[in-house]
Parts: structure tokens; sequence; C-alpha cells
């Protein structure tokens, strides 16, 4: 293989950002060159190039460059600042401090400048310091990302896309990339770029005077003439999915600096390109290390993506008509609904649920106080009702998400543990699960077998959303503003219907009431919906797919990407309202109060009237809607009252009855003396979790039995 001619690589470079253009529909558009022309008016900082756009051109210099990828990166810089003065068009106005220390420095060059002595080149300015662009490469689109583990010794130096979750990132400090020093005898400036972690100050002047005179002049650093760049790092860990059997997730350090820094939180899932290097160690750390190195990822680019794919997460957003044209299909709550882990039969209510936990209520801070709008579901149940299949399949389409078990965390891995930093050597917090989940949800499985001193850290981040640390010295309230969805067994591994609610649930009441949705799912024995159950089963295990129901189940990208929408909506409950929501409360306390003693023990206070208002503004956020109406608040009580509902047996459940004599029991106990209003009992009925069928065929049965009438106009029951 003949040598690379560098030389020639960057007139191919500049004949590349000059030429190359993209046909569009006004004509020729000049990609770089038109981004060179901001970077010279400073209108740009960091100029992306991308190698699929050179392979169009050159294909050997696209692999050239993705073999390279350093040295190519001074061959662009290079070129492009001998390009620049090409595209400058006026004067730049807006100039930092180094501008003008820089152009003061010229200055006094130009007036001293009486003989044409040559200059020691440390004294003219290096590129670095002049440069105010930073360069970096987009890999082929064609290249798929790699697993942390695969990135080996072969990618030493060539461009790598890895694909992890990040767990660690630091905060952004300055580093030194320029170092400038003054002599403190002749007052000439020295020079030094630096592009190792670990630099070696200058210390005597390399002056042509000092040197002449042997005046021994000592450099001193001049903070305010170098140059400093953002530098962040970042740990990444590789995904569950890309883990091997047997073997523990690797993790990578990834460095970016400039531009890049800010891209990534702890919890993301990101792709990272960068260029794969040794790290270089001087000193003790090099002698103590011996033959070993430890390796980085120089980062050029790095992109969040969804956790379940691995395509780019940037400008793939739903269009106005496309959200109208969703939101406006008929019965999209329960396509919506229906599209929730498809695969399992059945749980159609606790699908609406997890649907609006997805979604989520509206925050809400008067005057400093925050009311959160965060939903926190409780699934119950006996073993085998696919509670821990419905948490997985949250888990993998929500945005942000974390997925723990009961046993498996303590009370710090959900909180923050204080761990050293391996940099500074500080005590630093590191977040766990719940701190990682902020904005996303928690799934938390085996509920019922975490210890209690572990449960305990829960209670905050249910109600004030926040994590208050008080450790080695470190006072600090970190954020978490997470929905909670956790899954237990009841108290005796099945439900045991001779006992009371508290007593299978044997959870305490603070930690119950902080879960707007309490929901428990019985494994009831009926031998027509066993029979469905078995069929809905085989079918799903025999062609890997869910039977064909009344609905099309929407793509998982597609309602990823619908409710990434809803969640931008602040819909809002409008006055008129409150009198309903009001009244609906109070009949749910006055409920509560008489069957106290009964079969229903649920708790009822003021978290489930704040439950029904979050369930109630999710419902407007899924329609779309900027206002609640009436219909999204009976809704939202028709759920409670169906999550209430599980708790009962059958034996004492209202449900047992015929729901048309159940109805009628209802509109009995609203009579005044003998009339009802009729928009009044239908409310009642709905908010109770009947339908409207079962409503107007109660009216008709009883109408004809002479037990009560109907006005013509239907806005009122007058008992006979």
């Amino acid at each position: 293989m003949p040598p690379t001619d560098y030389q020639e690589e960057k007139e191919k470079v500049k004949r590349f950002l000059t030429d190359y253009y993209s046909d569009s529909d006004e004509g020729k558009v000049f990609t770089y060159a038109q981004q060179l022309t901001s970077i010279a008016h400073r209108e740009q900082q960091e100029l992306v190039i991308d190698l699929d756009d050179i392979e169009e051109v050159d294909v050997e210099l696209a692999e050239a460059i993705s073999q390279n990828t350093r040295r190519y990166v001074s061959i662009f810089s290079d070129a492009i600042s001998e390009l620049l003065p090409l595209y400058k068009q006026r004067e730049v106005t807006a100039k930092d401090a180094l501008d003008v220390y820089i152009e003061h420095r010229l200055l006094l060059r130009q007036q001293h400048r009486g003989d044409s002595a040559p200059r020691d080149p440390r004294n003219i300015y290096p590129p670095e310091l002049i440069r105010r662009f930073e360069v970096y490469f987009k890999q082929k689109s064609r290249f798929r990302p790699q697993p942390v583990r695969k990135i080996n010794a072969d990618s030493i130096g060539k461009l790598s896309v890895v694909r992890g979750i990040v767990t660690r990132a630091t905060e952004v400090k300055p580093v030194m990339t320029v170092a400038t020093y003054t002599c403190d005898q002749c007052g000439a400036e020295s020079y030094q770029p630096i592009s190792s972690p670990t630099f070696m100050p200058l210390v005597m002047c390399p002056s042509e005077e000092c040197q002449k005179n042997k005046s021994g002049g000592r450099l001193y650093l001049q903070t305010r003439g170098s140059k400093f760049m953002k530098y962040q790092e970042l740990k990444i860990q590789e995904c569950n999915d890309q883990v091997p059997v047997g073997n523990i997730p690797r993790s990578m350090t990834v460095v970016a600096r400039g531009e890049v820094t800010r891209q990534a939180m702890p919890g993301d899932h990101v792709l990272a390109t960068g260029v794969y290097l040794p790290m270089a160690r001087t000193g003790f750390r090099q002698i103590t290390q011996g033959l070993l190195s430890e390796t980085f990822l120089e980062a050029h680019r790095v992109v969040r993506v969804k956790k379940t794919d691995e395509a780019e997460e940037e400008g793939v957003e739903l269009s106005q008509e496309e959200i109208t044209a969703l939101s406006h299909e008929e019965d999209f709550y329960e396509k919506l609904a229906s599209s929730l882990a498809p695969e399992i039969y059945g749980h159609e209510d606790i699908k609406k649920a997890l649907l609006l936990l997805l979604v989520g209520g509206v925050d809400c801070t008067p005057h400093g106080m925050k009311i959160r709008g965060s939903i926190n579901i409780l699934l119950m149940g006996d073993p085998g009702v696919a509670k821990s299949q419905l948490l997985s399949y949250i888990d993998r389409i929500a945005p942000r998400s974390q997925y723990t078990t009961g046993r498996g965390s303590s009370g710090v891995g959900l909180t923050a543990a204080v761990m050293k930093d391996p940099i500074t050597g500080e005590m630093t917090l590191e977040g766990g699960a719940l701190v990682l989940a902020d904005q996303g949800v928690c799934c938390i499985d085996e509920f019922d077998k975490m210890m209690d001193g572990d449960r305990t850290a829960i209670h905050e981040v249910m109600e004030q959303q926040t994590i208050s640390i008080a450790k080695a010295g470190i006072m600090t309230t970190l954020n978490a503003r997470v929905s909670i969805l956790a899954a237990a067994n009841p108290a005796f591994g099945r439900y045991n219907i001779k006992k009371s609610a508290e007593a299978n649930i044997q959870l305490p009441a603070a930690l119950l009431s902080r879960f707007d949705l309490l929901w428990l799912i019985r494994d009831k024995c009926d031998s027509e919906n066993d029979l469905r159950l078995a069929q809905h089963v085989t079918y799903v295990h025999q062609h890997s797919v869910q039977p064909p129901s009344q609905f099309e189940p929407l793509d998982t990208k597609l309602m990823s990407h619908y409710i990434a929408a809803c969640k931008r909506k602040q819909p809002v409950i409008p006055a008129s309202l409150t009198d309903h929501i009001v009244g609906v409360y109070v009949q749910m306390r006055k409920e509560a109060r008489a069957d106290r003693g009964g079969a229903n023990q649920t708790f009822t206070s003021a978290r489930t009237l704040l439950a029904i208002l979050r369930l109630s503004t999710a419902l407007a956020r899924l329609r779309m809607a900027d206002v609640v109406e009436i219909e999204d608040v009976n809704e939202a009580v028709r759920l409670m009252e169906m999550s209430k509902h599980s708790l009962y047996d059958d034996e004492h459940s209202s449900r047992s009855a015929r729901p048309i004599d159940a109805i009628y029991s209802i509109i009995r106990e609203m009579a005044d003396p003998d009339t009802v209003r009729f928009d009044n009992a239908r409310q009642r009925i709905l908010a109770k979790g009947y339908t409207p069928d079962q409503y107007e065929e109660c009216l008709d049965e009883y109408e004809r039995l002479n037990v009560w009438q109907v006005n013509q106009s239907r806005t009122r029951i007058t008992f006979i």
C-alpha cells in the first residue's frame, strides 16, 4: 500500500467542502459552503461532516476517514481555516475576550516589527488558539451501532458507533487546549497546545532575547490569553438486550468536548459516535498501570434514541394532520388501550388506566406549592394474571423508564448513593432507579416482597416528587418526577375472599393512599371466560401474534410518538365542572362512610379527589384537547369505581345482582321525594361503571312495569 499524500487529501477536502451540493425543489443547495459562511460570521460553531455525503463523491476518502479519523479531523480543520477568509462577507462585530487579546497582540507586533528577524515558531499563534469552530464526523447510515463489548483493539483510532444507556454524567468543566505564557524578563509570549489530559508547563522562556542574554526569564501562565473548551465525561453501559447469557453489563467512558457536551442525562439511551482511543497516562499513574492501558471514546456525536429500537429520535415527530386524524377516529380511546400489550387477553380497564399513566396528568404549582401530575398505579393480583408482562410492556414503550423488583432493590438503589468521583476524588451523588426514571415511569415488580425500610424511601417520591438527601456532608434535594407502576401479590399468595381487603393487601395505609388506582386482578373460575383465554393463549403461542380482533392494534412507534405529542398539551379544568367534581367526591366519601365495616374498606381521602383531577386531565390530553369536559370526569370516576369494585367479593358486590336492578336501587336513593333529574341520574349511573345501554334498558323495563314515568322531553323521572 503506497503512503498517503496528506497534502493531496487536503485538496480533496477543500474541493468537497466548496463543491458539494444536494438537489432540492429550489435548485442546488451547497450544504457545507453555507455552513462555512455561518462559521466565518461566528453564527455556527460546529461543522458535522456526513460520511454518506463524502461517499457519494469519493468512496476511498470516506473509508480513509472512518479508518483514521483523528488525522482527518486536523486535515479538515486546516482546510476550513484556509477556506474561511473566502467566505467572510462582513466584519464580525461580536467579539469575545480572546479576540480582543489577539487583536491587541497583533497591533503591538506591527508597531514593534522594525526588522525582519526570524521569530521562534512557538511565539507565533498556534492555529488551535485562533480557530472558533469544531469538526465532527457522522458515520455512514448503513453502519449498525455496536454494543460496548464488540468495541475492541481492532477499533482503536477508527470511527465507531456505540449504543448504550448513560449511567453517569459529570458536570461540564473547562479544559485547557492552548496554554499562553508571559516571560517576566523580556515580556515575550509563548504558546503550548495541549492534547493530552495532563501536561508539563513550560518554565524557561524560549524567546531569542532571553536565550541571547542568558537572563533565564521565567514563564507565568496567562489565564486570559489561554483557550478553554467545555469538557464532560459520560459513562455508558450496555443495554439489557445486548448482554449475553451469564454476563454482567460492561461500561465505557465517553469524553465529550465543546458542542457535544450536555447532550444526554443519566438514564438516557444514546448512540455515541466517536474515535476509540487509549488513555495516555504519565508519571506515577503510568508506573502503577504497567503495560495495561485504559480506553475511552472521544465523542463526535451523542444522540438520544428510543429504548426499543436503534433509530435516532431527532426530528421524528407526528405532523398536526396525523395527530388530528388519529385523535378524531371513532372509539380511539378503546383502540389505543387495546393496542397496549395486545398479546395479553382481557384487562380492558386496566389497559386504559396504564395508557393514562403513560400520558400523565398536568402538574400544578399554586404559589410555590407543588401538586404532582404523574399517576401512580398498584396492580395486586393472583399469580399468573400477567401483571409482570404488563409491567415489562410499559417499561419497553415508555421513553424513559426503569424496571426493578422488590427483593432486587434497596432504598439506596432506588433513591441515591454517595460515591467517590474517580476524577476529582470528591464525594458525589449517583442517582438510583427513581432519579434515572425522572419524568418517566418506574416499574417495581414484587412490591410486597420489598423490605419495609426500603419501601419507606418511596413515600416522599410518590407525593412530593423529590428525594431529600443528607449523607456524608451532602445535603440536597433531587428531582424524581416519576410515575410508579407497582405489581404485588396478596399477603396469602392468592386473594382470600374470607378476609377483608386490608388483611389481604397488608400494605400501610399511608402508602396505599398515594396510589391513584389500586387494582385487584382476580383469577376467577368461569368456564366461558376460561375457554376464550385458553384459545387466545394457544393462538399467540402458535402464531407469535395476537388473534384478530375488532381493532387493528396501532404500531408501537406510532403510539410512542402520539403519547409524546399528548404530553405537550396542558389542559385546564373549567369552573363550570367544579360543582360536579365536588359532588362526585362528596358522594364517594359518603358511600365510604356508610360502608365502613363492610366489604369495601378502601381508603377515600382528599388524595382521591386529586386522583380524579389527574385522570381527567390525562383523558383530555389523550383527546389533544385544551379543556377538560364532563365526559373526562365521568370516565375518571368510572375507572376509580371499577378499581374499587375489583376489591369486592362477588357475594358482597352490587354487581352480583342484575345491573338493571342495581341501577334502579341507585335512582331510588336519589329520589327527592318522588322525582329525579334525568341528567343527574345518568351521570351517577355512568360514574358507577355502568354503560349508557344498561341505563336505557333499566328505564324502559321499569317504565313498562309502571314503577316510574319519564316525561316527553326526557328531563325528569317521576316515581308512581
